[in-house]
């Protein structure tokens, strides 16, 4: 068996590359860095023709898109609790990871990138300035989750959700929010990127959980 993941520091791909390290599982990281375009060199093309991480090789089978990576992976590795194993639980867990996946993380992508929707400098203020307030109500849903974790979002377990709500807490200090405004995922993000596993993908990736800068006076 050989697992290859394809990631790009501080993107979606920590979500999974910190699921394959709380899986104990034997894989080989592979850095994409996007800001020099290696997303867009013919070799990764052929992997993925969209240009996007995560890409996923499973004995030569090419998976994309982190919700199937992350179903491929949580059947491959059902003992890492990377989604509860069945039930009303797992039901609700794959509506949050939906949700996380279609509606928050697409948000931030107009916060991030309006030039993906305008080609108007002054239009692409706008979509952003728009996303960026949209997010911060976003945010507030994640944390009304984090409030009412058990000590996890999916319950005994860290698993996928956390993974996730990090990541779309400290893309928050990129649209301008303060993460720690949001003390309950704050408190979650930290208490996840500190287990032994997941330090070792915050420490491949150079992750700082907080990448907020406050406006110059």
């Amino acid at each position: 068996m050989s697992l290859k993941l394809y990631f790009a520091p501080g993107a979606c791909s920590f979500v999974p590359h910190s699921m394959l390290e709380l899986s104990g599982a034997a894989f080989e990281p592979v850095s994409v860095k996007l800001h020099k375009g290696e997303q867009r060199s013919a070799d990764y093309l052929a992997l993925n023709p969209r240009g996007q991480v995560p890409v996923l090789v499973d004995d030569g089978e090419v998976v994309t898109q982190i919700v199937s990576i992350l179903l491929h992976l949580d059947a491959k590795f059902p003992q890492a609790g990377i989604l509860p194993a069945s039930g009303l639980a797992r039901t609700r867990a794959l509506s949050t990871l939906a949700w996380m996946n279609n509606t928050v993380h697409p948000t931030f992508t107009h916060v991030f990138m309006p030039q993906k929707f305008a080609d108007d400098e002054g239009t692409q203020k706008v979509i952003g300035a728009f996303a960026a307030n949209s997010y911060r109500g976003l945010l507030g849903e994640i944390e009304a989750l984090a409030a009412r974790a058990s000590p996890w979002l999916t319950g005994e377990k860290p698993g996928a959700l956390d993974a996730y709500a990090l990541t779309l807490l400290r893309w928050g200090g990129y649209a301008g929010i303060d993460p720690t405004t949001f003390p309950a995922t704050w408190d979650l993000a930290q208490r996840f990127a500190a287990l032994p596993a997941v330090v070792r993908a915050v420490e491949r990736e150079r992750l700082q959980l907080n990448v907020y800068q406050p406006a110059a006076a």
